[in-house]
Formats: C-alpha cells, sequence, structure tokens
C-alpha cells in the first residue's frame, strides 16, 4: 500500500529496538557510490516525455470548455522554464458558470440523493482508473510540478488511489446519534451534506492535495468547484476527466485553473456554502476574511509551517542524520511540514552537522523523469529566486554554510542541496518558511530549552523526535504546540492519519474521519412522544 512505500521511504527502523537498517534511508539507497551533489547531464538535456496534454481546457459542469474571455496562460516546465500548455485561465465569469452548476447538481441533481453506496461504487470505479492509468498520470504530475518520476509514481499515484478507497469507504458509514432527552421525546442527529464546496489547492503536491480535498467533500454528497495552482492544472484536469468516465454526474466537480482573480471569485461567491484552502498563511488569512464577509461561509485551512525536528543527545547519529536529511529535503523542501528547523544536542551537535553535509553532498540533482534522482527542480522562477535569497539572508546573518548555496547547471531551476550550521533563533532562515532545500542546524542543551524554543514560532504544523528513549519521546510528545509529532520517522501520511495545525498554521484537519466533519451539517430533529413505553 501507499503507506509502506512511503515509510520506507521515510522512515529508519525505530532506535527504541534497532540500529541496524539505517541503509533504509533515500541518502544510503539513491546515494550510495555518488561524491557531492549530482548534476546530471540531463538537466542541460532534459528527457523528452512521452505524455500527451489531452486536457487545457476549464472542466465545467462536466465539460471542458474555453474561459469565457477566451484568454489562457501558460504552464511552464520547471525543467527548463519553457511553455508545457497554454491553459484556459478562469475568471469570475468561469467561477459563476462552475458554481451555478454545482448549486444545481446539489439542489436538483442525483449526486446527494443516490444511495451512499450508489457514490462509493463511482468513487471506487475512479480508484481503479487512476491505477489503471498511473503512468499517465504520473508523467503529468513530473512534467508540471518538477518532482521525481520515481517519487510520483510509487509513493504519491498510490497514496492518491488509497484515500480515494478510503473515502468511497466512508460514504456509507456516516450517521447521526439518537439522543435521550429529558422528557417525552425521541431525539436524532441527521449528518447532512453542506452544498457547494469551494477547494483551492497548492502546486508542490497536486495530486494528494486533490485527493484530501474531493475525497471527503464527495464521500459526504457535496458538490466541489475546484481551483487548481496556476502553476500546476494538468494533473487534476486528466484525474477528473477519469472521474466523470467512473460515472460522477455532471456538475459534481468542476475544475477552473487560473490565477487570483479567480480563487477570490470562488472565496467570496455567495453561493459557496464551505471553502478548503491548503497554501501560504498570509493567503490563508484573506480567504477567511474574504469568508466572514460574504456570506460567512465555513472555512478549513491547511497552512505554512516552521517545524522542529529534534535530535535527542541518547540519537545514533548516523540514523538521526538520515532521517532529518529526508525530513527536510523530501519534495525538494517544498513542504509545509517539513522538519526545517533541525534542533541538535550540544553532546552530538559536531558529528551530526558532518553526518548532514554527507547526506547533502550525496544528493542526487537532475531531471525528475531519469532514474534515480532524488530531488528535481523548483516549481518556477520565483520560488527558486526566493529561496536563494534565503540563502544570501542566512550568509550575511553570519550562519555557516556548510555546503551547496547555489544553482544546478544553467537550465531551469534546480538547487544545491544546501546546509547551514550555527544557525541562531532570530535569523529569518530559523524564523520564516523557505520552502526549499535548505536546512538550517541549531544547537540545545536540554529538553526545556528546546521545547521553549521550538514553540516560539507562529507557526504549529508537525515536528519530528528522534530519541531512544521512551520518556523523552512521551515528554516531547505533548509539550509541542504542533498538529502532528512523528517520533523516530517523519511524513507519514497513511489515509486514516489527520493532519493539521496549531497555531497560524490552520484550522481543522485534513484525512481521516475528522476530515468528514468539514464537509457536514448537523441537524437536530426532535418528535414528541406520546404515551412512550419507555423513556
Amino acid at each position: 500500500m501507499a503507506s509502506r512505500k512511503l515509510s520506507f521511504l521515510l522512515s529508519l527502523s525505530s532506535p527504541f529496538t534497532s540500529s541496524s537498517s539505517s541503509s533504509f534511508g533515500l541518502c544510503s539507497v539513491w546515494g550510495r557510490g555518488i561524491n557531492r551533489f549530482t548534476t546530471s547531464a540531463s538537466i542541460e538535456k532534459p528527457i523528452n516525455p512521452s505524455v500527451k496534454i489531452e486536457y487545457n481546457q476549464l472542466l465545467i459542469d462536466g465539460k471542458f470548455v474555453d474561459a469565457a474571455s477566451g484568454k489562457t496562460y501558460s504552464t511552464l516546465d520547471p525543467r527548463t522554464g519553457n511553455v508545457i500548455a497554454y491553459v484556459a485561465e478562469a475568471d469570475t465569469e468561469d467561477i459563476n458558470r462552475a458554481v451555478s452548476a454545482a448549486r444545481k447538481a446539489f439542489d436538483e441533481g442525483p449526486w446527494p440523493r443516490m444511495t451512499a453506496y450508489e457514490r462509493s461504487c463511482i468513487l471506487l470505479r475512479f480508484a481503479d482508473l487512476i491505477e489503471k492509468n498511473l503512468d499517465k498520470v504520473s508523467a503529468l504530475e513530473t512534467w508540471d510540478s518538477g518532482k521525481p518520476y520515481d517519487q510520483v509514481a510509487n509513493v504519491e499515484v498510490p497514496m492518491l488511489v488509497r484515500k480515494i478507497r478510503y473515502y468511497a469507504g466512508w460514504a456509507d458509514k456516516i450517521h447521526g446519534l439518537t439522543i435521550p432527552g429529558d422528557g417525552p421525546h425521541h431525539v436524532q442527529t441527521l449528518h447532512e451534506p453542506i452544498g457547494v464546496a469551494g477547494q483551492i489547492i497548492p502546486w508542490n503536491f497536486p495530486l494528494l492535495m486533490y485527493s484530501w480535498k474531493i475525497g471527503p467533500a464527495l464521500a459526504c454528497a457535496n458538490t466541489v468547484v475546484l481551483k487548481t495552482a496556476s502553476q500546476t492544472p494538468l494533473s487534476a484536469l486528466y484525474v477528473t476527466s477519469l472521474l466523470y468516465e467512473a460515472g460522477l454526474p455532471p456538475g459534481v466537480v468542476s475544475v477552473v485553473p487560473g490565477c487570483i482573480p479567480a480563487g477570490e471569485a470562488l472565496c467570496n461567491h455567495m453561493d459557496v456554502d464551505k471553502l478548503a484552502f491548503t497554501g501560504s498563511t498570509r493567503t490563508g488569512q484573506k480567504i477567511l476574511e474574504m469568508a466572514a464577509k460574504s456570506n460567512l461561509k465555513s472555512v478549513t485551512l491547511e497552512l505554512g509551517g516552521k517545524s522542529p525536528f529534534i535530535v535527542c543527545e541518547d540519537a545514533d547519529v548516523d540514523q538521526a542524520a538520515e532521517l532529518a536529511h529526508l525530513a527536510l529535503f523530501f519534495n525538494q523542501g517544498q513542504c509545509c511540514c517539513a522538519g526545517s528547523r533541525t534542533f541538535v544536542h550540544e553532546r552530538v551537535y559536531d558529528e551530526f552537522v558532518e553526518k548532514a553535509k554527507a547526506c547533502a553532498s550525496k544528493r542526487v540533482v537532475g531531471d525528475p523523469f531519469q532514474k534515480g534522482v532524488q530531488q528535481g527542480p523548483q516549481i518556477d522562477e520565483q520560488q527558486f529566486q526566493k529561496i536563494l535569497s534565503y540563502i544570501r539572508s542566512g550568509i550575511e546573518s553570519g550562519a555557516t554554510l556548510e555546503i551547496g548555496g547555489d544553482r544546478c547547471g544553467s537550465k531551469g531551476y534546480y538547487l544545491q542541496p544546501t546546509v547551514f550550521s550555527n544557525v541562531k533563533d532570530d535569523m529569518l532562515i530559523a524564523q520564516d518558511e523557505i520552502f526549499g532545500p535548505v536546512q538550517s542546524i541549531l544547537k540545545y542543551k536540554d529538553l526545556d530549552e528546546v521545547v521553549r524554543r521550538a514553540n516560539a514560532s507562529r507557526y504549529g504544523l508537525a515536528a519530528g523526535v528522534f530519541t531512544q528513549n521512551i520518556d523523552t519521546a512521551n515528554f516531547l510528545t505533548r509539550a509541542l504546540r504542533v498538529g502532528s509529532v512523528w517520533i523516530n520517522c517523519y511524513d507519514i501520511f497513511d489515509a486514516a492519519i489527520p493532519f493539521g495545525g496549531y497555531k497560524m498554521s490552520g484550522l481543522g484537519r485534513e484525512k481521516g474521519i475528522y476530515s468528514l466533519s468539514n464537509y457536514l451539517q448537523t441537524k437536530a430533529v426532535v418528535f414528541a412522544l406520546k404515551n412512550p413505553a419507555w423513556l
């Protein structure tokens, strides 16, 4: 299953039981025998993907259509900066069309009136079709986002399939309660779909975020207008064509690629009942404001992070360095929950820094379509330059640049894996979400100190802890003010595990049973009873 594959890629054996499995890290498996990070020749001569772009229009009311304005924009290949395709650009009129279709599908259409089992069967057929077209889905995702094909095909698409099947299983298990009242009344609750859901997904995990949003919304019988990130529209358009092939009624899901005006129109729309967003904290604040000023629609936000990864004094340093490396560098460092503040106990600090440098030096950077590549390009020029500016800031503020710090090759948005030591809490690289392959290593003395410093952040999305001591693990699990704590593992995203943040990292939870409440209304129904046999 996808969760086992991700566990293989991203977790090490627990030091509580064994220290013999350090070779299972990506750094060891894929980087063995490679000196310093590789600038693959394929950066200069990228592989030509065999996949054909079939869908580049808006998908509204079950049909692919042009934008009302006729406008298009270019989605770019991050390997080169060249145009992959010109995609229809949604604007306010297109959002109105999509919301109108979703409203009609909810108010008049068959989707909420089907049996839950029928909805479940459509979602299961959808998962089967994704699995059948795995190579095509993976190629589109790799081409549009720059993430390694091996990662997409072996981890992310199987996880997409797993999550759709997971929510298909929930569709016929959503029900209310019978509640004992304080008198002659029969009391029950109904869990009803909330209506039209507006969903906005990011560019770093387009397909996975698609499943996190679409899965629970459809399981609960809602209709959806989904806005993709402007950088990565292609995979969502294609997989939604498979969803309609599986039997989804017209209008239930619309996909509207576009830029800021499309997102604002969706958030402000008076016929949208629910918003779900994954992205930056700043944008999340604006979405919450628009929701409040329009029709007070409910909002779920999964936002930024600056997650601590705490290496305790009892750590096996080889394993800790590998896991901390993966916690930061996975997906080109473009993870909201990346372990981007690596706190290391002073007893093992110097040794850890050397091991972290070694891991970074072995990381394989190159064309994401090339077998064995661990790190592809950053998503676009803007993100590429932003990361370089943070690297310059780290140098200027006095952190020690241990390795990396520059671009790879002369084409595309490839960056060298970068490691800073002697990082202080007040440096920008220790405070801001860099969203790139830049590891900041900080030194600490004791647990009370590291808890205080780890919690001294506006973010509270996730944390990692590496220790052999169960008491230390239990203490940190409860002391850290974050939504997820991974002990001797990282980035474990099984379908049933809830995910979300404390503080400015968001509102609500995604995945698992907790996500269903985002898409349901609870209604209390009270019947007066005459001559009840019992109460």
